[in-house]
């Protein structure tokens, strides 16, 4: 699959535009439930149960409850409209999973890293991550029950992000919430090709 190029037939009929999405973030703070509430098929997921062996490994701070981890990916498929399908990978959260990034990140437009403000350092590697591979992303802070509210111009701020960033904030729970954040990553992504191709 040639993501970000769209296809035609021999009858030339036009296929919709497929373009490849991450969905980053640290662990447990909500990549699979966005792929599961966002995907139009049965989203296909990596899970494996945390057991004892992760025990002083994976950080279950904020997450206590957790029972299960993506050790490879999510992947689920949503129609924007006739003429463009995303594809989405959800990346496993934990450092010792990290070596599928790099394939992952293949062919990808854009990314979406989700924030817990309960625990806002996590995204620094997702953060880091993609800006040293020059991919566009977006920040978009995961409502949790319970949790403190913040103005998103601080968590631009606690983040250190450049200004064109852009940050809001989503539901994973919900179609909808999780729609516009991939829309938003689109419109973000394709903006800046554009400006980088002006500019060369």
């Amino acid at each position: 699959m040639d993501y970000g190029h769209s296809e035609r037939s021999s009858g030339a009929v036009a296929l919709p535009t497929a373009i490849k999405i991450l969905v980053a973030g640290g662990f447990g703070v909500g990549k699979t439930t966005l792929v599961g509430a966002v995907s139009e098929t049965r989203p296909l997921r990596t899970e494996e149960v945390l057991t004892e062996s992760g025990v002083g490994i994976d950080d279950l701070s904020g997450v206590e409850t957790k029972r299960t981890t993506t050790v490879a990916m999510d992947f689920g498929r949503i129609t924007i409209s006739d003429d463009l399908v995303l594809y989405l990978f959800g990346t496993p959260g934990q450092d010792r999973f990290w070596f599928v990034w790099d394939e992952l990140a293949l062919g990808a437009i854009g990314a979406v890293v989700l924030a817990d403000t309960r625990r806002l350092a996590d995204c620094f590697p997702s953060i880091d991550y993609f800006e040293g591979r020059g991919t566009p992303f977006l920040v978009a802070v995961n409502c949790f029950d319970g949790a403190r509210q913040y103005r998103l111009d601080e968590v631009q701020a606690a983040l250190n992000l450049d200004p064109e960033v852009p940050v809001l904030l989503c539901d994973a729970r919900q179609r909808e919430s999780a729609k516009e954040v991939l829309i938003t990553v689109v419109e973000h992504a394709m903006k800046l090709r554009e400006a980088r191709r002006a500019a060369g």
